[in-house]
C-alpha cells in the first residue's frame, strides 16, 4: 500500500470495528501519546464508554532517553485503577517496538493489569522486539529513513505525516 492510499479516517473505521469486536465492558483504553491518546479519545466516544480514557508516555522508559529527552507532551495520565485492569493499549504506528515496550514499562508502574491488548492504526514492520498488535487496520511497508506519524486537525479529523529522519 502506497502512502498516498493511506487514508487516516477510513483506517481509523477500520480500528474502531477491530477494537468493537473484541471490547468488553470491564475494559479500559489508554492512548500512547500523541497519536494513540487522540485515537483513544476518539474510540471513547465512538464506543459510548462513560469515564475517561488514559494517557501514556514512553519518556521515561525508553532505552534512548539520554538521546531524545523529555518532551512537553509526555505526561502519563491514568484515572483508573491500573491492577487487575483489562486494557487496550493504542498507537498511531507501531515499528520497531521499542514504544510499546517502554509504555508497558510505565504501565507496570502504576500496578499490573490482568491483561493488555495492542491496538494500533499502521504496522509498518521494522520490528525489533518481539510485540505484535492485537488489531492493526493496515500494514505497510516504509524505508527506514522515513517516519509516519498521525496528524489530527482542529476539527478533529485525522491524516498522516510523512518525514524523512
Amino acid at each position: 500500500m502506497s502512502i498516498l492510499a493511506l487514508d487516516a479516517e477510513g483506517l481509523y473505521l477500520e480500528l474502531l470495528t477491530g477494537v468493537r469486536a473484541f471490547f468488553r465492558p470491564n475494559m479500559h483504553l489508554i492512548g500512547v501519546t500523541s497519536g494513540g491518546a487522540w485515537l483513544a479519545e476518539r474510540l471513547q466516544r465512538d464506543l459510548s464508554l462513560s469515564g475517561p480514557h488514559g494517557v501514556i508516555s514512553s519518556a521515561l522508559h525508553r532505552d534512548d532517553y539520554a538521546h531524545r529527552g523529555m518532551t512537553v507532551a509526555a505526561q502519563t495520565q491514568i484515572p483508573f485503577e491500573v491492577n487487575n485492569a483489562n486494557i487496550i493499549l493504542l498507537d498511531d504506528v507501531l515499528f520497531t517496538g521499542r514504544t510499546i515496550r517502554a509504555v508497558i514499562n510505565e504501565l507496570f508502574d502504576f500496578g499490573r493489569p490482568a491483561s493488555i491488548k495492542l491496538a494500533v492504526l499502521v504496522d509498518r514492520g521494522g520490528r525489533e522486539l518481539p510485540i505484535q498488535a492485537d488489531v492493526c487496520a493496515a500494514r505497510i511497508v516504509l524505508p527506514a529513513n522515513q517516519s509516519l506519524s498521525l496528524a489530527r486537525c482542529e476539527a478533529g479529523v485525522f491524516s498522516f505525516n510523512v518525514k524523512a529522519r
